[in-house]
């Protein structure tokens, strides 16, 4: 986890250590409505440009975010999301699908990918950046425990990297992380029996243990930015069985209801 991506301040009225929802925030309609998506697209584009000149993310957000008078949630997502055009080139590249783990390992970023899952099972909100990734609002800094949606997030994960022919699952958990055990075990028990080779490990630090990999399943910024290859799992799981999740592209503007080529479930 790194500070200008996944630790984040927990939801307005919550202390650390509580559990954080996943779930649509009460706010979100009015926050993320057609009007206020359009002002976050022109915020977008001005810290992108920011971004792009050397200007660190934090002043960018600030400086953009006073500017449209942006509220905490709608800074989040632009923090989540951001990034120079030269970074987003960069990410595309190195861009890989699913297809490509056949026969090969999956390195996982453990709570980024199921935490992320775990938002869009509940019907929470969910960003797109213009690199096409999927990040989620939770924020859960120092409160994750598993909830209802975890094992189904769990099994979705077994069953696409089945699918992709993956040959063994790597998945890398933030000791320092309230619960990784518990998620641990729940991993090892939910996909015991799986057809690839599968490692949980606790870490003190997923994201060094990345960096220079391929094979790298991902949303967090930093973790984009140092591998050598990464997959948008997540957008391919939602794509194939997709949830009532409510993705705002903010590279376009657009609000969709599903990922762009997803078609809801019967």
């Amino acid at each position: 986890m790194t500070d200008t991506d996944e630790q984040h301040d927990p939801p307005t009225g919550k202390k650390a250590g509580e559990r954080a929802p996943r779930g649509g925030h009460p706010d979100d309609a009015r926050l993320f409505g057609p009007e206020a998506v359009a002002k976050l697209r022109a915020a977008f584009e001005e810290v992108t440009w920011l971004l792009g000149r050397g200007y660190p993310l934090r002043t960018a957000i600030r400086t953009v975010g006073d500017h449209h008078q942006l509220a905490a949630r709608q800074r989040l997502a632009l923090q989540r999301s951001a990034c120079s055009d030269a970074q987003c080139a960069s990410r595309l590249a190195r861009r890989a699908p699913a297809s490509s783990l056949l026969g090969a390992e999956a390195g996982i970023d453990g709570f980024n990918l199921i935490i992320t899952l775990e938002v869009a099972l509940s019907g929470g909100l969910l960003v797109r950046g213009p690199e096409g990734v999927l990040r989620d609002l939770a924020g859960l800094r120092g409160s994750y425990a598993p909830i209802a949606e975890t094992d189904a997030a769990i099994d979705r994960v077994g069953a696409a990297l089945s699918g992709a022919g993956a040959a063994r699952a790597r998945f890398l958990l933030d000791a320092a992380v309230p619960s990784s055990g518990k998620l641990r075990a729940r991993i090892l028990d939910r996909l015991a029996g799986s057809p690839f080779a599968l490692e949980v490990t606790l870490v003190p630090d997923p994201d060094r243990l990345l960096a220079g990999t391929a094979g790298v399943i991902s949303s967090d910024s930093v973790v984009l930015d140092r591998c050598v290859q990464w997959i948008d799992l997540t957008g391919e799981i939602l794509a194939a069985r997709t949830p009532a999740a409510r993705v705002v592209d903010l590279a376009s503007g657009g609000v969709d209801v599903v990922p762009r080529g997803g078609a809801p479930d019967p």
